[in-house]
């Protein structure tokens, strides 16, 4: 008989371009071996350029959604990714309160890479005070991190009661790929050389990646060098399916 392969929620935005939100996590879950259980919190109009529109859904359908594969399946881990509104942000920690045992990673999505929003101002407050004390980690990358953090950076937010914070450091510069793991000190994770180009996804599927990895058993920090190992490869394997960015190989 097969056995039951760890399972992965996963509340994010829908991207039709397929290269971000959604597709990017479900793609990166069964590269990893885990099974996703995608709830969708937004629809995006979007392209491998920008977002030109996003529409939110209900929070009780995006609660509704969860709760459903909560209660029929064993989730091992859950990863958040766009969440859009501060009343589904509100919903989703109500959710995650009530779910304590199982560890969240949280992907603070504010805006696709093109620039366009994917989040309303007052998401930030939510993040800080609700959905940050109820994770394990948070992904922010360093143009997030001064909008949720602009007076003191990582240490503020490990202050409010997050864990541990990885500033990510995909769009960065030097030659190479530093991301900065904030817990009670500072480590600094390498995972590789910094490719030329624009990719489109590639932190959800850091994100996506942390979270499969703890879903199968590993450690934190075992965690984030795994994902960026495997995130590394999908670039340097990507693709450009569009116009614009290109897309990360994770499968």
């Amino acid at each position: 008989m097969t056995s039951t392969p760890a399972i992965l929620l996963i509340i994010a935005g829908l991207d039709p371009s397929g290269g971000a939100g959604l597709a990017a996590d479900i793609e990166t879950a069964v590269a990893l071996g885990v099974h996703p259980a995608p709830v969708a919190s937004l629809i995006t109009v979007q392209d491998t350029v920008n977002v030109s529109a996003s529409e939110p859904l209900a929070p009780e359908l995006v609660v509704d959604q969860a709760e459903a594969v909560l209660a029929d399946l064993p989730i091992a881990a859950i990863k958040l990714g766009a969440l859009g509104t501060a009343a589904i942000g509100s919903a989703v920690a109500d959710l995650l309160a009530r779910h304590p045992d199982i560890a969240v990673v949280t992907d603070p999505v504010l805006a696709a890479a093109g620039g366009g929003r994917l989040a309303e101002s007052e998401l930030i407050a939510v993040y800080r005070e609700r959905l940050f004390p109820l994770s394990r980690l948070a992904t922010p990358n360093r143009e997030e991190l001064a909008l949720l953090a602009p007076e003191d950076g990582a240490a503020e937010l490990l202050a409010l009661g997050l864990p541990a914070c990885l500033v990510t450091d995909g769009e960065g510069r030097g030659d190479r790929i530093v991301h900065e793991l904030h817990t009670d000190e500072v480590h600094l994770v390498a995972n590789g050389p910094r490719l030329e180009g624009s990719f489109h996804g590639s932190g959800c599927t850091l994100a996506s990646a942390i979270a499969a990895r703890i879903a199968l058993g590993d450690d934190l920090e075992e965690a984030i060098h795994r994902a960026g190992a495997f995130v590394q490869k999908a670039v340097a394997q990507a693709y450009q399916p569009g116009q614009g960015q290109k897309v990360p190989k994770r499968w």
